[in-house]
């Protein structure tokens, strides 16, 4: 399962870097702040944890660093790069090649087979032997006699591996995962959980999304969210 970190600069310095990052929403006429001055710095292969309440902005965090939004002031560089400066298709295309993501719904397309499901994310970017590496993870990933089953027909457990298949098919240098396991049981939970880890020991980036603090215990290090702001730091470099 090792990550290669194309087109990324090599060692250990920050990967994400928030400086100030703020994020006001107009909901019915008023501003609603979503994040309130939000610094945070992210060193390449560490395992991060951000955690929070429901309406702590943990969300929204997630959906910047993943580029899947814009803040409405401040910085945020990616490998160095102020990435508030590029262009939609720029960031869809930073998106593909070096941010994975996995999420707690899963996602998948469920009439759809194991093997097509992983493949998903090469229909977008250059992928070389995308078939190649899908069966490969597919196999990593304890999945080898279901590759042509379609989703529907797999456990909970299963399901997230796939969706963690599918967030390396790109080599992502970045996985995001947001309460990868709210929808499983603990022990299929601590099995993912290991995935996760092993996923970090190769040399991913990860960010995880939680609310709880057994998950945020896998973390090197934890970030706590509260109305928007950090609220306190613990663990490696804290």
């Amino acid at each position: 399962m090792k990550i290669n970190s194309k087109g990324v600069a090599p060692g250990n310095g920050n990967v994400i870097e928030l400086k100030d990052i703020h994020k006001i929403y107009k909901m019915g006429g008023e501003d609603v702040h979503a994040l309130r001055g939000v610094s945070l710095e992210i060193k390449r292969g560490e395992f991060v944890a951000i955690m929070g309440p429901s309406g702590s902005g943990k969300t929204t965090l997630m959906n910047i660093i993943g580029l899947l939004d814009k803040p409405s002031s401040g910085d945020y560089r990616l490998d160095g790069e102020n990435v508030n400066r590029i262009g939609k298709s720029g960031q869809a295309q930073i998106r593909n090649r070096r941010i994975g993501f996995v999420f707690q719904a899963f996602n998948l397309l469920p009439r759809t087979t194991v093997l097509d499901n992983v493949l998903l994310p090469t229909i977008y970017g250059e992928s070389g032997d995308g078939r190649g590496r899908a069966q490969g993870l597919i196999e990593k990933l304890g999945l080898g006699d279901v590759a042509h089953h379609r989703s529907n027909q797999l456990s909970g457990g299963q399901v997230q591996r796939v969706a963690i298949a599918r967030a390396l098919i790109m080599e992502p240098s970045i996985i995001i995962a947001d309460e990868p396991t709210g929808n499983l049981d603990s022990v299929t939970a601590a099995e993912i959980m290991g995935v996760f880890r092993k996923i970090n020991t190769d040399g991913a980036t990860l960010v995880l999304i939680t609310h709880e603090q057994e998950l945020a215990a896998w973390a090197g290090r934890t970030v706590r969210l509260l109305d928007g702001r950090i609220i306190g730091t613990e663990g490696a470099g804290s």
